[in-house]
């Protein structure tokens, strides 16, 4: 009696979303999971909300979702994620550099740590988490999408820290769409107005409806226009060191 070999079928693929666990990185989370990833959830400290995302994924897909902590502003820190997820599935396929800080930090008065801070978890974080997982992207012929921003182009008036740290991860997207050819992708979405700020960023309702005012179709975006613009840039094959704006024409605007 023979017995007849069987290919296993092709593992779905992985990936590793950072600040995944609320606003636009949940949006990308539930999107990629629909499309069959496997996803991993990092976040530095929404763990309720983190562990909610995952269970809410897994009751749709046994075992499709997990949950990673880690400070990505701490030296080691991107390392330690890079660790973490690798040990999950022992596969990525796609990095999606999201998480970030946004506060105000005027001009005069701002302080080492908020520069410590604000260009860590923006653009060192990124960086140092690429470097530690290019050899399994290059394995996997893997990609990576930066979240950058309008004002990495145009600075946000308060926010010179932010918008230096953005304009690095828009240099970023192009230094490791080079160092990482040809087998890793490397693109970015710059988003104008999408989510209403929160916390110490947040704006009175009349400098929100100005900033809405702003754009050339006269409203903001939602997180599902990042999602499209994500999955876009992994189906499009040919495409690397680009970043994509997606900001309602607001860049055009005066």
């Amino acid at each position: 009696m023979s017995v007849t070999e069987t290919t296993p079928p092709p593992a779905d693929p992985v990936v590793l979303i950072t600040g995944a666990a609320r606003r636009i990185g949940a949006t990308l989370a539930r999107r990629f999971h629909a499309e069959g990833y496997r996803v991993l959830l990092h976040y530095r400290h929404s763990h309720v909300d983190a562990i909610q995302l995952a269970d809410q994924l897994n009751a749709l897909r046994s075992d499709s979702a997990r949950v990673l902590q880690a400070d990505l502003t701490i030296e080691g820190g991107a390392e330690q994620l890079a660790a973490k997820a690798l040990d999950q599935w022992h596969q990525l396929d796609l990095l999606i550099n999201n998480a970030s800080s946004f506060y105000p930090t005027p001009f005069g008065q701002v302080t080492h740590t908020q520069w410590h801070d604000l260009l860590g978890s923006n653009l060192a974080g990124p960086f140092f988490l690429a470097q530690a997982l290019a050899p399994e992207l290059i394995r996997r012929d893997g990609a990576i999408i930066n979240l950058v921003d309008v004002h990495s182009q145009k600075p946000l008036k308060d926010f010179p820290t932010y918008s230096i740290a953005k304009a690095g991860t828009a240099m970023l997207t192009q230094v490791l769409a080079k160092e990482l050819a040809p087998r890793v992708r490397v693109n970015g979405i710059s988003p104008g107005p999408i989510l209403p700020p929160e916390g110490a960023a947040q704006r009175d309702p009349a400098a929100q409806q100005q900033i809405v005012d702003s754009t050339l179709l006269g409203r903001c975006g939602s997180p599902d226009d990042i999602a499209d613009t994500a999955l876009f840039l992994v189906r499009q094959g040919y495409m690397t060191g680009q970043i994509v704006t997606v900001d309602g024409g607001k860049s055009l605007s005066a």
